[in-house]
Order: structure tokens, then sequence, then C-alpha cells
């Protein structure tokens, strides 16, 4: 299998799209899949006003022809929904070639909080968009069922992974945190309007409220909350320490689709505090690793009685192995081909999936 994913979604972002697709890029090499990528690095681009990390491209169906003899896929994935994955996908179309999608974030709800666009409108143009795909993964039980309900079709299972050799709760030592007050509440992720992260500024906590991550709305949330400790971008054992040395990891979002960042937490030993809603409730739901509920102040300080070797038992589950295997079991199976499902056993769930007829073999 020669794989070409088409996204969006690449350096210098830092985001969980990002780390995905890498950690794919990653898994596939071990088992013999060629991955190549098609990005805005190969297009004329421009950045995102306000948001300048994030690269608008000039991709069009006639661009990405040009590049198709070089890459030569026998597989495409188009991970987003933005110029690239746009142009990859009138492509793929007007040559009768069977892709893939994923879906991993709520532009309508994104768009909505930024601009008076009715979501009705987004999830139409997205229900077409990822209709024309043999398969769209989706990350969770909870979204799968939202947009199988908006109407969406082929949805396929992906979950996603950690790395717990690098995230661990002895990932701490020197401890980055020392001599704030305790508790520490953390929150790690892009500053942004969407993540919703002045609800966790917002709150009446005790001890110290920390923020990891960088973003168009961090001016405005650091004089929201001038009390509040902002660490700018950290990743690897940076990352990992700050994670280790926290008492509580709130996640404030509730248009994430999964949010890599709670099995991250939970890896480190760090209960969570989270609403119920896609993504905290399947990561955490049922599980007594974190606390869900309406009201963020009570989860949060609910959080800290949590044993933190019960955190790191739920983050176990999850692997990048098995992200992988269940990634290119989707691929095989919506090209019509052969793939890891048949060769590791359990598939991956899949609603009403749509396979190419004309698709190379892997």
């Amino acid at each position: 299998m020669r794989l070409l994913i088409a996204t969006d979604a690449w350096h210098p972002q830092v985001n969980g799209v990002v780390r995905s697709l890498e950690h794919m890029a990653a898994a596939g090499a071990s088992l013999g899949i060629d991955t190549v990528f098609l990005t805005h690095a190969d297009f004329v681009s421009v950045p995102l006003p306000g948001y300048p990390e994030i690269r608008l491209s000039c991709a069009t169906r006639a661009a990405v022809a040009r590049r198709w003899d070089g890459l030569r896929p026998t597989h495409v994935h188009i991970a987003t929904e933005g110029t690239v994955g746009y142009a990859t996908r009138r492509y793929c179309l007007g040559h009768r070639r069977p892709f893939t999608t994923s879906y991993h974030t709520r532009f309508p709800e994104y768009l909505a909080a930024r601009a008076p666009v009715p979501e009705s409108w987004s999830y139409a143009w997205l229900r077409r968009f990822h209709g024309a795909a043999s398969g769209t993964m989706v990350s969770t039980p909870s979204l799968e069922r939202d947009l199988a309900a908006r109407g969406f079709t082929n949805l396929m299972r992906w979950t996603r992974g950690v790395d717990t050799d690098l995230f661990r709760p002895d990932a701490g030592a020197p401890d980055p945190l020392a001599g704030l007050p305790r508790p520490i509440f953390l929150f790690v992720g892009r500053l942004a309007v969407e993540k919703n992260i002045a609800a966790f500024l917002s709150l009446d906590l005790p001890g110290s409220k920390v923020v990891v991550g960088d973003g168009p709305d961090r001016a405005r949330l650091a004089a929201l909350a001038p009390d509040a400790h902002f660490l700018g971008t950290r990743t690897g054992a940076a990352l990992a320490a700050v994670y280790a040395a926290a008492d509580v990891f709130v996640f404030p979002s509730l248009t994430d689709t999964f949010g890599i960042v709670l099995l991250e937490a939970l890896a480190c030993g760090v209960p969570v505090a989270a609403y119920p809603v896609t993504g905290p409730l399947d990561v955490i739901g049922g599980t007594d690793a974190g606390v869900l509920d309406p009201d963020l102040r009570k989860a949060a300080l609910a959080a800290l009685t949590i044993p933190r070797d019960r955190c790191r038992a739920q983050a176990l589950r999850y692997t990048w192995a098995e992200s992988a295997r269940q990634f290119y079991a989707n691929i095989a199976a919506a090209h019509g081909t052969a793939g890891p499902q048949a060769r590791h056993g359990t598939p991956s769930r899949t609603i009403g999936l749509g396979t190419g007829t004309d698709a190379p073999a892997w």
C-alpha cells in the first residue's frame, strides 16, 4: 500500500490532527505501508489572518493532478475539509478513485462561535463533502451517533492513542511547577475561542491555574485571568513534566471530537474534570478516572480525590498501535483490499461501509 494522506492540518500547527497523522505514518512504516502527505507545503499558501500557524492553501484539482504522478498512491485518505482536502476530493471523484475521510473537527460549532452562520448550513456542506467517501472515520461512539442522526453515512470507528512511555506519572522531575500554590489545575490545548477556556479561567478554585498552549485568544484570556500562569507551547518531555506536576486536568471544551490531551493527562496519573459531552463521555465516562459534571467547578474539586493510579490504568487501554490497526483496516476495507484487520483479528466497527471497485490490491 502507498497511502496518500491529504491534510490542511500540518506543521507548524500543534494539534490532535497533526499528532494522530504522524503516529499513523510511523505505525504504517512498521506494517510495510508507505505513507506520503499532501499538505499546504505543496501549494502556494497564505497565513490565516489572526492565526498565522494555520496556512490557507491555493490548492486546486489541477494542482493536485500535477502532484499525483510523482506521489503514485494506491490508496487515498482525506483528513480535513479545507482547500487541500477539497481539491483532492475533486480529483478523486473526477478520476473515479475511492477515498476515505475523517471527521476531526466540529467546524459548524467553531464557525458559529465566530460568525453568524447557522450550524445547519455547515452540517449540510460537511454531509455532502463526506458523503462522497467510501468511509468516514470518527473517533468515538457518541460522535458516531451524533453524525448518524444528522444524516452522515458510511461511518467507521478510529480511536486514538497515547505514548505511555513519554507520558507517565514520574515524568515531572524536576517539577516545572514547583513553588506554585496547590492544588494545580491545568489546561493544555490551542488557545482559541472554541476551546471555551474562559469557562475554566473564571472558576473559583483554590491553588493555581496553569495554561499550556498558544493561539489567537491568548491575549484576551491572559487579561481575563491575570493570576493564571500561561506557559506557552510545550511539547515532548517538557509537556509530560507539566502534566505530571498537576493535580487536576480541566477540559472545558464543548466541541472537541475526542481530546488526545485527555489521554496524555490520564497517562501522567492526572484526573480529569470536564463537561459530559462528546470526547470526555467516551474517554472518561463510567471509568472513575475523572468527573463529568455540568458544573465544571464541582467537577474540578471532586477530581482532587481520585487516585492517580486509576487514571494511569485508564490511559493504558489506549495505544497508538490499536489506533493504527483500526485506521489501516478501515482504509483497506473502504478500498476493497485486505488489511491489518485480516491479520490481527478484530475488525473495526463500520456502518454501511461502501467499497471501491477499481482500487489496486494492497
